[in-house]
């Protein structure tokens, strides 16, 4: 069990103490009911009275909360839960392993694999295949010919990484997730669908973590991108010769059509569709169930679906939408006669000249 004192984590986390230094930590725990041995933060003021009855050990908080800790020993962060979430690291036992390579793997012979990685059971690496230092492939993954995957990565279980495909550092896949499979390109022949070829395959950068079940489809001729930092959340579906810009992350349940390209440091909510061909800048977010149909070439906030109403409300508003053709005709047949009536009366007044 990892035990650290609370002045080891202010000085390796660059935190400011308050309080009693010597407190050993041995696991996170939330503000409210907390748990003794344990620290947690706070960040939403609205918890700010939790403060008083929290069994936390200790508690990570802002400048504006320092003096709400009374007794409690505390780290001062710029961020609290961004300095929770990297002091929690340190007490997730998931991340905990040991190297070597299962019985039931299947390793090709001119595959390398580096120092201190674990091969779990049933997995497969193939031919020329390269798997840095400390990397983690759990049962059931498959790698495939020529893949690439950077230090101290993680597969967490039944992951497919197809031929060729280039992984950075310290990237996380959850389990089923599929990187590089055949993107959907068909052409249209006399007698059907003919399938084009997908040649190029996928490149992801370093920090990158990939949801459960989500798919990144391999290039058609060149490759599919992830940049640096990129969040993938489950369900997730990127299409062929997709680049996703550094630092952004996209919610559960969202599809992107092929060959889109979206900036850096964008927030996609759940369960949007993204068209295909388009570019999305930098810095934009989309709210949840957005369509996007043509490119956004400015940040901002952007939304598209309809907010929950109560269904008798929602029925009406329906019915409305619905309605508006032909108020629009009935609108431009009232212009008509408006317009026609506006003229006589112009005509009359010449006369009266």
């Amino acid at each position: 069990m990892t035990t650290l004192s609370l002045n080891e984590l202010a000085q390796r986390f660059g935190l400011t103490l308050v309080g009693e230094g010597h407190a050993e930590i041995r696991g996170v725990c939330a503000l409210s009911p907390g748990a003794e041995g344990c620290i947690s933060f706070l960040s939403n003021p609205r918890l700010r009275s939790q403060l008083t009855t929290t069994a936390a050990a200790a508690v990570i908080v802002g400048n504006r909360d320092v003096a709400a800790l009374g007794a409690i020993p505390g780290l001062v962060a710029p961020d609290p839960y961004l300095a929770y979430a990297r002091i929690a690291q340190l007490f997730d036992p998931d991340r905990a392993f040991t190297a070597g390579r299962h019985e039931a793997a299947v390793i090709a012979d001119d595959a390398e694999v580096g120092e201190g990685c674990h091969v779990g059971a049933l997995a497969v690496v193939e031919a020329g295949a390269k798997l840095g230092r400390g990397v983690f492939i759990g049962p059931h993954c498959h790698i495939g010919r020529g893949a690439v995957i950077g230090d101290g990565s993680r597969l967490i279980s039944g992951v497919h990484i197809g031929a060729r495909v280039r992984i950075g550092a310290r990237s996380l896949f959850q389990a089923g997730a599929i990187v590089g499979s055949r993107g959907f390109g068909n052409a249209r022949g006399p007698n059907g669908w003919e399938e084009v070829p997908q040649l190029g395959s996928v490149v992801i950068g370093d920090d990158v973590e990939v949801g459960a079940n989500t798919c990144i489809d391999r290039g058609t001729i060149e490759d599919t991108v992830i940049e640096h930092g990129v969040r993938l959340d489950n369900l997730v579906q990127i299409a062929h010769n997709c680049h996703i810009g550094a630092h952004t992350a996209i919610a559960a349940g969202t599809g992107i059509a092929g060959s889109t390209r979206i900036g850096s440091r964008c927030m996609i909510g759940g369960a949007c569709g993204i068209t295909g061909h388009i570019e999305i800048a930098d810095d934009v977010v989309l709210l949840g169930r957005t369509m996007v149909t043509g490119s956004i070439r400015a940040k901002g906030i952007y939304g598209s679906g309809m907010p929950m109403l109560e269904a008798r409300e929602w029925r009406k508003t329906v019915a409305r939408v619905r309605r508006l053709g032909r108020l629009e005709q009935r609108l431009k047949h009232v212009e008509k006669q408006l317009g026609a009536a506006l003229s006589e009366d112009e005509e009359d007044g010449q006369d009266d000249v």
